[in-house]
């Protein structure tokens, strides 16, 4: 299994194994009907052929061993989805973290970029209103809401923390989008109108790459973005930064 696992990109998030040995499972699984099909496939043409069986035969297989087989196959898709897709599907969307203890981004999708909103010290989403989009504000951030004054922005880049959850609220501002991390394991339609939670805990540092995993139009192959897991203490780093330059545009708002 773990010649198979060194072809997959790396695990930076702690459920990528899990996801992966289901998936090595899966392909395992889909291996052995694949060559006992093809096995199957050899054996009628030579015990049905035409020299052999001058008058075709309609009734179909009915020895125990075909029945067996199809028994034995559903009894292993049963077990896989009920005891790894189902649990795996059921952390996912159940078990999501207090917002107290994760970091919680925005991510709003647009063809073709990925904004990226974080709240700022307060910990509250600043209003937005769809009549101040533009292009310098993507996002229709209105900066003269007091919550709004520290939030931080960015475009196709997302900083996180190692080691500490992190709850995305994704959407979208036109087409489906498909939020892509496939180091983290973590791929979610961005569908407009609707607000989808997606949380994963990222337990490597480095730079990965954001893809749409969604055809949404002539611009798709250059919608990319970046993500960067940082130790806490570079992060807080980067968001104090951050901060720091927006005050001189929070203190020029009246």
């Amino acid at each position: 299994m773990q010649r198979f696992l060194d072809m997959f990109p790396v695990q930076a998030s702690t459920h990528a194994a899990e996801v992966d040995q289901m998936t090595v499972l899966v392909h395992w699984l889909m291996l052995v009907l694949f060559v006992g099909w093809g096995l199957f496939f050899l054996f009628v043409l030579f015990r049905f052929r035409k020299s052999a069986n001058p008058v075709a035969s309609y009734t179909g297989a009915k020895g125990k061993l075909s029945k067996g087989l199809e028994v034995g196959v559903a009894l292993i898709e049963v077990f896989l989805l009920v005891f790894y897709a189902i649990p795996a599907w059921a952390k996912r969307v159940k078990a999501f973290p207090a917002e107290s203890e994760a970091t919680v981004v925005r991510v709003v999708a647009e063809q073709f970029a990925w904004n990226i909103h974080y709240p700022g010290p307060d910990g509250k989403f600043g209003r937005t209103d769809i009549s101040l989009v533009s292009a310098d504000n993507p996002l229709g951030l209105d900066r003269s809401d007091a919550d709004a004054k520290d939030d931080i922005t960015t475009i196709n880049q997302l900083n996180l923390p190692v080691d500490r959850p992190v709850l995305v609220h994704l959407s979208s501002k036109d087409v489906i989008h498909s939020f892509g991390l496939y180091e983290m394991r973590v791929k979610q339609d961005a569908i407009p109108g609707m607000n989808i939670p997606v949380w994963f805990i990222p337990n490597r540092v480095g730079e990965y790459e954001i893809t749409c995993s969604q055809l949404c139009g002539l611009g798709h192959f250059r919608m990319r973005g970046f993500v960067t897991i940082q130790s806490t203490a570079d992060y807080q780093k980067w968001f104090n930064d951050q901060e720091k330059e927006l005050r001189p545009a929070a203190t020029a708002t009246p």
